[in-house]
């Protein structure tokens, strides 16, 4: 009786953090922006979350799946294939706690743990290198229309010659951040989706997120591009980055699935320094030291870009020591330290097609009116 009695107080506690709660901010202007974008086809659907001092103030879905009007409405448990957010959720924070560990230093040399990467006057690489996207590493390659397998891939990678020379500039690089997730399974003994698996989503209690998401969990999942390349089909539960496809959907760049409040727990973990639910998965240096611009140069963090001057998916009015990370299928974080703030936009803006480029203008948009909502 008393173990039944503890688990539903356990239960109940974490039904309360995650609940939204009831404030007085008007996000009119927020619901207007958003069905607008809807209405001119930016996207079929949506998930907007915000969050302040630790408590969520706003989640809400809108649209459907598809442009279809009778295909499934959006809901808060809509799960999207978030791209690019995967260098951050998964790569990002499984470097923050290897480092923490110490199973490496960000000043060492990549071709340390993976010996073949050091061809071609790749030596001197490091995984600071890696993480800040001054490696030298092109920004990308279609490895897909050439080769059948991961092993493939990492063999080209271990290979390519540099594109310039490391360190001088910043070029945004998927390549770096695959050749960063094979290093830190060399180093954990664990494969990528297994590591982030057992040491990110169990702990943050992120129990719709995944690599290679079921299929029984397919209705539920928002499709992105009809392919008309190369798989020839809708890519729906399945990931649409062809490179990360080609690995077998688990890479270090892209194809993790997940929702807006699953994501808003490892968010809030870093907004903690570190800590959720009680446990310290990372410290709190660890996080300041991966979250903060790193030089003048460039606005690039450890992993996370932080917010520009002008022009940033963020808007005006996020302050500057912000920082964030976009997806190409449509998807963004952006957090405000400042403000112990965060957003978390889903969107499925690549459906039925990548050519779909409304959303660029509607984010900052976005940002800009929810701070207004909040000041």
């Amino acid at each position: 009786m008393r173990l039944l009695f503890l688990s539903v107080i356990f239960f109940l506690a974490i039904v309360s953090c995650c609940k939204p709660q009831t404030n007085n901010y008007d996000f009119n202007e927020v619901d207007k922006i958003i069905n607008s974008a809807i209405e001119n086809k930016a996207f079929p659907g949506a998930v907007v979350l915000v969050s302040k001092d630790g408590e969520i103030i706003y989640e809400k879905s809108v649209g459907h799946l598809t442009y279809d009007e009778n295909s499934p409405l959006v809901s808060n448990s809509t799960i999207y294939d978030i791209a690019s957010l995967t260098k951050v959720v998964v790569t990002t924070t499984s470097a923050m706690i290897c480092y923490d560990r110490q199973l490496f230093s960000l000043d060492d040399q990549v071709a340390m743990y993976l010996p073949l990467f050091a061809k071609n006057g790749k030596e001197n690489v490091t995984i600071k290198n890696l993480l800040l996207h001054n490696s030298g590493l092109p920004a990308f390659k279609r490895y897909y229309d050439k080769y059948n397998s991961a092993d493939e891939v990492i063999d080209v990678l271990y290979s390519i010659e540099l594109d310039y020379k490391t360190g001088i500039k910043t070029v945004y690089s998927d390549l770096g951040m695959i050749i960063l997730g094979k290093l830190i399974e060399t180093v954990t003994g664990k494969k990528l989706d297994q590591f982030c698996d057992e040491e990110i989503f169990q702990p943050l209690l992120m129990n719709n997120t995944y690599y290679n998401p079921p299929d029984s969990f397919k209705y539920k999942i928002a499709p992105t591009e009809y392919d008309d390349y190369w798989r020839k089909r809708l890519v729906w539960g399945s990931v649409h980055d062809e490179n990360s496809a080609l690995m077998g959907g688990v890479a270090g760049h892209a194809g993790l699935f997940s929702t807006a409040n699953d994501l808003s727990h490892l968010v809030q973990m870093l907004l903690n320094g570190g800590s959720y639910n009680g446990r310290q998965l990372i410290k709190p240096k660890t996080v300041h030291l991966f979250t903060k611009r790193y030089s003048a140069q460039s606005t690039r963090a450890l992993g996370w870009d932080t917010k520009s001057a002008k022009g940033s998916s963020a808007g005006e009015l996020f302050d500057i020591k912000s920082f964030g990370h976009t997806g190409f299928t449509g998807t963004s974080i952006w957090v405000d330290p400042i403000k112990e703030l965060f957003v978390i936009f889903l969107t499925n803006r690549v459906h039925p097609t990548r050519d779909n480029k409304k959303l660029f203008k509607i984010r900052p948009a976005l940002h800009n009116a929810i701070m207004k909502s909040i000041d």
